[in-house]
């Protein structure tokens, strides 16, 4: 995990994005100066780029792949896996995706520690295998993100409103209009993973 950053040390504007729990994965509402970005990242723990950002609290569980810029996230809350050369980056994303940590079912405290990360086993194809599993997911995505775009261009809006903020979306016919469920992408690749690791 990074260094501790105190509110003090940071900004509403500035030279390095700063990324809490509540901006992992969205816009920075925080920025600290080059100066300290750059002692603590000579000084500290930084993750290399192509590594998965997890979150530790909150909705833990969220990915992101870091993708080597100049930024910097919040201690305990923001954590990743260092490994080496027998575990890709892209299978861990996937695990990650259905992954059970170790001592935190039944908590009332939803975090993840060091403990529950340390003490999670991975089941590890060989290498090859992962990236292949990372690759499938990789095109999966983006075969889903692609007919989402193409259904939103179909929709044009739904008689009732209330509706869409459920996930139910309408498309335009030649009378009226049919309303159908968003399936979201995370229960997707959720389903296949399950498959994938557990059978």
């Amino acid at each position: 995990m990074c260094r501790r950053i105190f509110k003090e040390q940071t900004s509403e504007t500035g030279d390095i994005p700063f990324y809490k729990i509540g901006t992992f994965g969205a816009e920075p509402d925080a920025f600290i100066s080059r100066e300290l970005f750059e002692e603590y990242k000579s000084k500290y723990p930084y993750p290399k780029k192509g590594d998965i950002l997890i979150s530790a609290s909150g909705s833990i569980g969220r990915t992101v792949e870091f993708a080597g810029n100049n930024e910097y996230f919040q201690d305990s809350n923001i954590v990743w896996l260092s490994h080496d050369e027998r575990l890709s980056n892209s299978f861990l994303k996937c695990f990650y995706s259905v992954v059970k940590w170790a001592g935190i079912e039944g908590s009332t405290i939803k975090r993840l520690y060091n403990d529950n990360i340390l003490n999670t086993v991975i089941c590890m194809p060989s290498v090859p295998e992962q990236e292949h599993i990372g690759l499938f997911f990789e095109n999966l995505d983006n075969l889903i993100t692609l007919h989402q775009r193409k259904g939103k261009a179909a929709v044009t809006g739904c008689s009732n409103d209330a509706n869409n903020s459920k996930g139910v979306y309408c498309k335009a016919r030649d009378f009226g209009y049919k309303c159908y469920k968003k399936v979201k992408s995370q229960q997707i690749r959720c389903l296949i993973a399950v498959f994938i690791f557990f059978v």
